[in-house]
């Protein structure tokens, strides 16, 4: 299901989750009984632009399963923990060519604060 979001995910996928978990991320999943609906992918961490940012790599529902308050339930759920890690600041990327993503986080109160840039090395 994540691979929705992310088909370059490599074939190792617990793998490259359990480097991430090293790195601080964490995992936080919306399930329907053994269905898997949402998963939203964060960490938390200090630097000198923000102080406390709380900052979500992915947040992603099943398309199948979209317009039914599975992403706002993991949202509101996101910046609740954020909330409690003493986060200043909820941050999210979404891609450019994500124009429902973009209505959605528009709806939910998110704004456009800054441009991320990116040099592939």
């Amino acid at each position: 299901m994540h691979r929705e979001l992310r088909p370059q995910i490599q074939p190792d996928y617990a793998g490259q989750l359990a480097g991430i978990f090293a790195d601080g991320g964490r995992l936080v999943i919306a399930a329907d009984g053994e269905d898997v609906l949402g998963v939203a992918l964060y960490r938390c961490y200090r630097d000198t632009f923000s102080g406390t940012k709380f900052y979500v790599d992915d947040l992603v529902t099943t398309s199948s399963r979209r317009s039914r308050g599975v992403g706002r339930t993991l949202l509101d759920w996101l910046q609740q923990e954020a909330r409690r890690l003493g986060a200043r600041n909820f941050i999210l990327d979404s891609g450019t060519q994500r124009t429902d993503a973009h209505r959605f986080y528009f709806r939910e109160g998110l704004v456009v604060e800054c441009f991320n840039f990116r040099k592939s090395l």
